[in-house]
């Protein structure tokens, strides 16, 4: 999968019945500019509201995937959501004319194969992953349901599940490779015990269900004026069960209904808005506890977002020890703010301030409470921004790097005597005419004393 983020080479709009309502949908998925995620426009509404497809919006989980906004719904997003994650579509907005999706075939294969046709568009951007450093869990004992994420370097997904069904018995299935989606998953057709149907009727509920779109589980032998009534319910003749499915209806695959929960679970993971570095493994999935999981990790991204993302190890050998710092940058003492650098790529600088009482601005900012002043640490963070856009030219030490412009600039704490600071700079774009834009973080440990946008100019020093 492309490194950058993708969007569709064009619209592709889908026409069918919602699985709930009943009613004829049209729902077109429209291109994005990098970094719009995917969002749902209702275009049958006045001011036509959108929604944000993240796991903060599902309100219902009932029969599907609800998402909702200033009373706006859009309901049954999984199937499209998981066709878009799967084909690796990082930023669309989908135009539907319905309060619900079209049900389709009961699976993503329609959506990937229009997908395929139409092809994708990479972006300028980086596509953002997050990394999970740590076991993830969701559990619901009372309905024996465990979902765990592991760390791994990269996504993918096992499922088992128990119905306690002697038709489908205990089904598993996995994706190793989110490249193995569109052919592995995506056909895999959403399915229904037939005890299940009476009472969803009762509840105005599958008024767009049928037998092409959906695979009815048959457990025990029926007679056959129940298969009458069955036949007229559908509105199909001679409706007949076939080891134990209704209408002789062919599997795709053995094990179609544990693949059609993995796809429901790639949709609904996909509403953690950022593509993720883990394993999944879950036991008897749905999509209560699949959007719970997704909450879960979202609350552990805005965490880890405050956290550094390079582990600092004292003891070991620096990339710049401060001997070489003083032959890349021109600042000296007491205006060196840089003890040492620990870590230098193409876009991303870590660098070391010790912070001690022996430091002459303490004797004047505030000496009763030495503070270390907010500015000097800004200045700091640029000298690591000026190492880092020095390491792109041949010749450093004839080079100088001076500040444009600082924006968004926070102090989130105090900075004291005996503090380690360590700075974490990243290019927020491509350096372009020696201009050099950074985002820049400082810590103290894992706790998060500064950001600021840096940016600056590389120059010339003259003869």
């Amino acid at each position: 999968m492309s490194p950058k983020q993708q969007t569709l080479n064009a619209p592709i709009t889908f026409q069918g019945k919602g699985l709930h309502t009943g009613l004829h949908v049209t729902m077109t998925v429209n291109p994005a500019e990098a970094g719009h995620g995917i969002k749902f426009r209702r275009i049958d509404l006045e001011a036509q509201p959108t929604i944000e497809a993240l796991a903060d919006f599902v309100v219902d989980t009932s029969r599907g995937t609800t998402i909702e906004k200033r009373g706006v719904r859009v309901s049954t997003i999984e199937h499209v959501m998981a066709a878009l994650w799967g084909c690796g579509v990082d930023n669309a907005l989908i135009d539907i004319d319905a309060p619900e999706t079209p049900i389709m075939d009961g699976s993503a294969r329609e959506y990937v194969e229009a997908i395929a046709r139409t092809g994708l568009k990479e972006q300028d951007e980086e596509r953002k992953y997050y990394s999970v450093s740590e076991k993830t869990l969701f559990e619901a004992p009372e309905r024996g349901v465990e979902l765990a994420v592991y760390p791994d370097d990269e996504f993918s997904i096992n499922v088992n599940i128990d119905f306690n069904s002697k038709i489908i018995g205990n089904q598993y299935a996995r994706l190793d490779r989110i490249g193995d989606f569109a052919e592995q998953i995506a056909p895999c057709r959403t399915f229904v015990f037939l005890h299940e149907l009476e009472p969803l009727i009762k509840n105005n509920l599958i008024k767009g269900g049928d037998l092409d779109n959906a695979i009815v589980i048959v457990e025990n032998k029926i007679p056959d004026e129940e298969l009458a009534r069955l036949s007229e319910l559908f509105n199909k003749k001679d409706v007949q069960v076939d080891e134990g499915y209704l209408n002789n209806i062919q599997l795709r695959f053995p094990n179609e209904p544990s693949r059609h929960k993995l796809l429901d679970m790639v949709g609904d993971l996909a509403l953690i808005g950022m593509r993720i570095r883990g394993r999944v493994v879950a036991y008897r999935p749905g999509h209560a506890a699949n959007t719970e999981l997704a909450k879960i990790i979202r609350r552990n991204i805005k965490r880890d977002a405050t956290k550094p993302r390079f582990h600092f190890e004292p003891d070991s050998t620096p990339v710049y020890d401060i001997k070489q710092i003083k032959g890349m940058l021109p600042h000296r003492p007491p205006f060196l703010l840089v003890d040492k650098v620990m870590h230098l790529d193409n876009e991303n600088v870590v660098g070391i301030k010790n912070v001690t009482m022996n430091e002459p601005f303490f004797v004047g900012h505030f000496p009763n409470e030495p503070v270390m002043p907010g500015v000097l640490i800004i200045e700091a963070m640029a000298q690591c921004g000026g190492i880092l856009a020095l390491s792109s030219v041949p010749d450093p030490e004839n080079y100088s790097t001076y500040f444009l412009k600082i924006d968004g600039v926070k102090f989130r704490d105090k900075v004291v005597p005996g503090d380690t600071l360590q700075f974490e700079l990243k290019l927020a774009e491509p350096i372009r005419r020696g201009i050099v834009t950074m985002e820049a973080k400082a810590y103290v440990g894992n706790r998060f004393t500064t950001e600021a946008t840096l940016m600056a100019q590389i120059a010339r020093n003259k003869d």
